[in-house]
């Protein structure tokens, strides 16, 4: 079976009620993770949620540099002649 049917298949089973379904690789089935006694720990959990907060805070960093990137800055509206000091006498 390909990894999209052994997925495909335990989405159907959760859809009909079944709790705690996940893919056994090692048997290469569908079955009830509580009864295997197949458990995911919480540092796993937690680092998924670090993770997932540590990308979005990239992609936010990348839209506000991409933002500021396009407006235009005070240090482009320089008035002719340049700034004082730069020998314009």
């Amino acid at each position: 079976m390909d990894s999209i049917d052994y997925i495909n298949l335990a989405r159907a089973r959760e859809r009909f009620g079944e709790k705690f379904v996940g893919i056994d690789v090692e048997k290469g089935t569908v079955d009830d993770i509580e009864k295997l006694n197949i458990v995911e720990p919480l540092i796993v959990t937690e680092q998924v949620i670090k993770s997932a907060t540590e990308t979005d805070n990239m992609i936010l960093r990348i839209d506000n540099i991409i933002a500021v990137s396009k407006t235009p800055s005070a240090s482009q509206e320089t008035p002719q002649g340049g700034p004082p000091g730069m020998g314009m006498y």
